[in-house]
Parts: C-alpha cells; sequence; structure tokens
C-alpha cells in the first residue's frame, strides 16, 4: 500500500470510526433514558444525530436523506434533521479528476476528448459531473464517481443499522427491516455505472417517440464502472418556471407523469428518485418543450404481480371492493393483515391515490397548504399504528411509495392544475398482466438487465 493510499484508508478509518461513535452515542443515550424513566429530548439528539452525519458529504447523506423522506422510517424529530441536510459534497480538484479519469480511461483520456471542463457542473454524495465534447462536436455528461465509495458505501450502511436500533428504542409502528434492505439494494446499484448505463437504455427503450421527454445516449466507448458518459441535454431547472404560466407549468406536470407513471404500468418501472435535481426543461420557440431525464441510478424494475396490485388497490378503493384492496396488499407483501391493519393502511392509499380517483381538473393538494400535505394523514396512520401495529413494510413498496411522494412533491411546486383520474385511466387502460410480462421481458433483454424475480 503507498503512502497516500495508507493515508486516504486512515482518513476513511477515523470517519467511521466517529460516525459510528456518534450515532451510536445518541442510541446509548435513548437506551439509557428508557431504561431510567428519564425524559428524552427527542430534539436535541436529534440535532447532534445530524450534526454528527452532517460533516460527512458522502453516501451516507444519501442514506439520510432517503431515510427522511419515507414515513415513519425515524421518529419526526429526527426525519426532519435529516431532511436539512444537503447531499452537496466538496468537488474533487483538477489534479485529483485527472488522476481518476486516467483510471478509467488510461493515461492517454484527454485526447479521447475535444475538450473536457476542468471545473464541474454539479458535485453529488457519490460523484460529480463534468461537461465535455466529442470530436463530433456533441456535448457531453461525464459523470465520474468519487474513490473509494464502495467501501464507504458499505461503512455506511451498516451505520443505518444504528440509525434504525434508535427508531426501535422509541415504540416504532413501523418494523424497518425491510427498508434497510432496500436501501441497502437500491445505493449499492447506484455505484455500478454499468448497470445504471443499462438503465439508460432502458428508459430509451420505454420512452422513445414521446415528445414530452428526452433521454439521453450512452457513450459506451467513453464509459466504465465508475465513469458514465452521456449526451448533455440542454435545459434549465425546473424550479425556473414555478411562475410561469399555468398552460406552462401544466405541460411540465404531465411530462413528469408521462415519464413516471408510463413506464411502470407498462413494463413494471420506476424512478425511485423523482427530485428536482434529476430532471431540467428543454423549450422550444422560448417555451417549455418538455423535461430532460438526466439521472438513471435509482431505478426499480418490480414483478409485474406488483403492478398488478398497484391496480387492483386502485379499482378497490375506487369501487369500495375490500376484497380486490386485501388482493393488493397481500400481492405487495404484507402480513397478517387484520381488518384493523387494513382500515389504517387505507388511510395512506386514499391519500396517494386520491388525486387518481377524483375526475376533475385540481392541483395536487386541492386546497391543502403545501407544507400541510399528507402530513394530517400520516399523523393518523402513525398514531393508529403505534396501537395496532407494528406493520412491516414490505421492502418492494418502499420506493413505491416514496417515489409517488415525490412525484406529488414536483406537482406541488409547479402548482399545476390536472385531471389526474384521466391521466392514470390512460396509463392502465385495457391493463393486462401477461403484457406487462411480455413487455416487461422485451425491454430489459434489449437493455441487457436481469428480470425481476418473480
Amino acid at each position: 500500500m503507498s503512502d497516500s493510499e495508507a493515508n486516504r484508508f486512515t482518513a476513511r478509518a477515523r470517519r467511521y470510526a466517529r460516525v459510528g461513535t456518534d450515532v451510536g452515542g445518541v442510541a446509548a443515550r435513548i437506551a439509557g433514558a428508557r431504561l431510567f424513566g428519564l425524559d428524552l429530548d427527542r430534539g436535541k439528539n436529534a440535532a447532534q444525530l445530524a450534526a454528527a452525519l452532517g460533516g460527512l458529504k458522502g453516501p451516507i447523506m444519501k442514506v439520510a436523506q432517503l431515510i427522511s423522506t419515507i414515513p415513519d422510517a425515524l421518529p419526526a424529530e429526527y426525519a426532519a434533521e435529516l431532511a436539512k441536510l444537503q447531499s452537496e459534497a466538496p468537488p474533487m480538484g483538477w489534479a485529483f479528476v485527472k488522476r481518476r479519469m486516467s483510471a478509467e480511461l488510461g493515461p492517454d483520456w484527454q485526447s479521447k476528448f475535444a475538450s473536457f471542463d476542468h471545473k464541474p457542473s454539479a458535485a453529488a454524495s457519490l460523484g460529480q459531473v463534468h461537461k465535455a465534447r466529442a470530436h463530433d462536436g456533441t456535448e457531453l455528461a461525464c459523470k465520474l464517481q468519487y474513490p473509494d465509495m464502495q467501501s464507504a458505501v458499505e461503512a455506511d450502511l451498516k451505520q443505518l443499522n444504528l440509525l434504525f436500533a434508535v427508531h426501535r428504542r422509541m415504540e416504532p409502528a413501523i418494523d424497518t427491516t425491510e427498508i434497510g434492505q432496500e436501501i441497502g439494494a437500491r445505493i449499492r446499484e447506484e455505484l455500478d455505472y454499468v448497470r445504471e448505463a443499462k438503465h439508460v437504455a432502458l428508459y430509451r427503450e420505454m420512452l422513445g417517440g414521446i415528445d414530452l421527454i428526452r433521454v439521453p445516449r450512452v457513450w459506451p466507448e467513453l464509459s466504465t464502472m465508475r465513469l458514465l458518459t452521456l449526451d448533455w441535454l440542454e435545459g434549465r431547472r425546473m424550479l425556473a418556471f414555478k411562475e410561469a404560466p399555468l398552460a406552462d407549468r401544466n405541460r411540465l406536470a404531465q411530462a413528469m407523469f408521462t415519464a413516471w407513471w408510463f413506464p411502470f404500468s407498462r413494463f413494471g418501472v420506476i424512478h425511485g428518485d423523482p427530485h428536482l435535481g434529476n430532471y431540467s426543461v428543454f423549450e422550444e420557440d422560448g417555451v417549455p418543450g418538455g423535461i430532460n431525464l438526466l439521472d438513471y441510478g435509482c431505478i426499480r424494475i418490480f414483478p409485474p404481480r406488483f403492478v398488478g396490485g398497484v391496480v387492483d388497490l386502485y379499482h378497490g378503493l375506487r369501487d369500495n371492493d375490500e376484497a380486490l384492496v386485501v388482493k393488493a396488499y397481500e400481492t405487495w407483501g404484507f402480513r397478517n393483515l387484520t381488518r384493523e391493519l387494513i382500515a389504517i393502511l387505507n388511510i395512506w392509499a386514499r391519500f396517494i391515490y386520491g388525486p387518481l380517483l377524483d375526475d376533475r381538473v385540481r392541483s395536487i393538494a386541492d386546497g391543502v397548504k403545501p407544507s400541510e400535505y399528507g402530513r394530517r394523514e400520516a399523523f393518523r396512520v402513525h398514531q393508529a399504528l403505534k396501537e395496532k401495529g407494528p406493520v412491516t413494510v414490505p421492502r418492494e413498496f418502499v420506493f413505491m411509495d416514496r417515489a409517488a411522494i415525490g412525484l406529488g412533491g414536483v406537482f406541488l411546486h409547479l402548482q399545476a392544475e390536472l385531471n389526474f383520474y384521466r391521466l392514470f385511466n390512460e396509463a392502465i387502460q385495457n391493463f393486462s398482466l401477461s403484457e406487462v410480462a411480455s413487455r416487461q421481458a422485451a425491454a430489459l433483454d434489449q437493455a441487457g438487465l436481469p428480470h425481476p424475480e418473480p
């Protein structure tokens, strides 16, 4: 091991030891307070936990942010603190970038580009993006992963178990066992840029020909396991259109709806991280034309039966068909359901499905303040599950629920007014499990991706 490698290893070890000690210390204080019947200052401990995590600026930040968006995965005080954390990481300097690029494409890597920007255009928790230009003039986006991310992610996922241990000591309404497994699986996939390149190919297959949505091409000769080179898609931030005319905002919201629901309803595929930074808006003649899809790391591929459960639950709620509702929950993997637990789950389901059940033009929140959107329902579910639970959330459900909430958040920001009922029913028109299975198999084979377990 070289001196520089040894120094990096030592720094990493100190980092993991510190976060483990700090997070473990919060858990220990909670355990002690409960053991001796002392009052527990959740707000103070939550702030200390956020402080312990906040200095890391690495993959643990992505873990923390994922947890903060899943209802009741952590106590409200902890989720609120984690939601404040920023995922922006300090970018690698040019000297470091050159070494990393040499490791991925060889010492002559610069000759493979007509130009390559020294400064990144974006920096996040796992890597950073540099704008470049191919020899044929095409503008490129080169996503370069930070060094040592594999070991950093594995260490940080171990800390995830400590975070959940904190929650288990506070009488949770939800068993987080499968949530942890699902988060770990998705984050490990995000490290594999070869897989992400296949996700891009999958989305080009699923969304090809839809004018509202643009998907870049992969440049395989300029990509590796830790470097992903795509077409640069020019666009403006989604939030730049918050004050745009309603028709423009509605067009963007419809594009987002299509980009999310079309792949799911027809192919069983969702983007599990629909936050505003993963999209930009392309313009045509000075007005919004649609959206660019920029990131393909957090993609969830479901077995077709799971898609059937989503459609069954919709029809069950719409028609007050309790048997179909129960079938849907059991299809998703919920177990030991009682009439009381079903009624509790339906509170959240009717919130998520509400706009899709309402055949009229409306906003997603429909008069509720954006800051209050979903809070009442989440509180009711939490209180009820504390009495009747806990309930184990099936791992397949985790990112479906999180993504639905994230998509709703985009609609809130845009203040869009659409007939979500009609959009959804168009998406599931003539729904057939066998056709989903057939389309999914063909698209996955075309992209070179494995099939999900049935």
